[in-house]
C-alpha cells in the first residue's frame, strides 16, 4: 500500500511542545503536513505558561524543512478554542487534523480532592478537547472531510487511584468521540480515541522503572494513520504502548430478560446475576440505536 503522506492537509495538535504531541507534530510535519502546535507551556499541573515549548517544536519542523506556526492560547476556554483553530484558517487556509493531546495532573485520593482540581483537570481534559474541537468540527464539516483524535487513558477506562479528576474527564472523552463519530459519518469526519502508555514529563514518575521501555514515538504510528485519509475506521478506543496496539470497547452481554410485562423482584435480578454479567455471548454495540434494536428483538418474542 501507499506511503501516508499528508501533502496539502494541516492538522492541529494541542500540547504539541512536548511529549506525545511533539513526536505528533514531527512525524506529520515530516510527511508533508503543515502544523499548527499549540502549547501554553505551563508545568504539568497546569500552572504557568510560556512560549518557549511551542517554538522549539515548530523550530525543529522549519529546520527540517516543514511548514509551522505556534499558538499559546488555553483550550480550557470557549475563546482559545477558537483561537486555536482560527489560527489554522488564518495561517493555512484549511484545517484537516486536530489531535487533542493537551493535558494536566492533579492527582490525589478521591476524599481529599478540592473542587478546583476537578476543575482544571475537567477544563483542560475534556472541555477543552470540546472547545478546540467544536469549531474544528464545523470547519471540516464544510468542507468534507475531517480526522479527529482524542487523548483518553487507561485511568478513565479501566480506573486508576488516586485519579478521579483525571479519570472521569479522561472518560468524558470517550462518550463525546462516540457522537461525533456518529454526527461526522456523512461528512467524512473519522474520529477515534487512543489510551496511551508513554513516557511523558506528566507519567515519568508514576510509571517507575517501566517509563524506560515505553518511548513515547511508540504511540506516533498509530496516531499518524488515525489522522491520515487512509483512516477508514471511525468510533473506536485504541490501547497503545510500548509497540502493542490493540482494540478496546464497550460490550453488552445478552443479559437476562425478565420476560414481556415482567415485573421482577430485586431478589429474581439476584438470582440471575450470574446470567445478567455473562459475556459469553457479547456484542459492540455501535450506537445506542443497537442497544435498542435488542430490546425490541426480546419484547417481539
Amino acid at each position: 500500500m501507499s506511503e501516508i503522506r499528508f501533502d496539502g492537509k494541516v492538522a492541529l495538535i494541542t500540547g504539541a511542545g512536548g511529549g506525545l504531541g511533539k513526536t505528533y507534530a514531527l512525524q506529520l510535519a515530516s510527511r508533508g503536513c503543515k502544523i499548527v502546535v499549540n502549547d501554553l507551556g505551563g508545568k504539568a499541573d497546569g500552572t504557568g505558561a510560556s512560549s518557549s515549548m511551542a517554538d522549539q517544536t515548530v523550530k525543529e519542523i522549519t529546520e527540517a524543512g516543514g511548514q509551522a506556526v505556534s499558538n499559546y492560547d488555553s483550550v480550557a476556554t470557549p475563546e482559545g478554542g477558537k483561537a486555536i483553530v482560527q489560527a489554522a484558517l488564518d495561517h493555512f487556509g484549511r484545517l484537516d487534523v486536530v489531535i487533542n493531546n493537551a493535558g494536566i495532573l492533579r492527582d490525589k485520593t478521591f476524599a481529599k480532592l478540592e473542587p478546583q482540581d476537578l476543575e482544571a483537570v475537567v477544563d483542560v481534559h475534556l472541555k477543552g478537547a470540546f472547545f478546540v474541537t467544536q469549531p474544528a468540527f464545523s470547519h471540516m464539516k464544510e468542507q468534507g472531510y475531517g480526522r479527529v483524535v482524542f487523548t483518553a487513558s487507561n485511568a478513565g477506562i479501566l480506573g486508576n487511584f488516586g485519579q478521579t479528576n483525571y479519570g472521569a474527564a479522561k472518560m468524558g472523552l470517550v462518550g463525546l468521540c462516540n457522537v461525533l463519530s456518529l454526527e461526522g459519518a456523512k461528512y467524512n469526519i473519522k474520529c477515534n480515541v487512543i489510551a496511551p502508555v508513554a513516557r511523558t514529563r506528566l507519567t515519568e514518575q508514576l510509571l517507575g522503572p517501566l517509563a524506560q521501555t515505553l518511548d513515547p514515538e511508540c504511540v506516533t504510528p498509530l496516531v499518524t494513520w488515525l489522522a491520515s485519509e487512509q483512516c477508514d475506521v471511525t468510533h473506536s478506543i485504541f490501547s497503545v504502548g510500548g509497540g502493542r496496539y490493540a482494540r478496546m470497547f464497550v460490550g453488552l452481554t445478552p443479559g437476562w430478560f425478565a420476560g414481556k410485562g415482567a415485573k421482577p423482584s430485586p431478589e429474581q435480578v439476584r438470582d440471575h446475576m450470574g446470567e445478567i454479567r455473562d459475556t459469553a455471548k457479547y456484542i459492540i454495540p455501535d450506537s445506542i440505536a443497537d442497544e435498542m434494536k435488542l430490546m425490541l428483538e426480546l419484547f417481539n418474542g
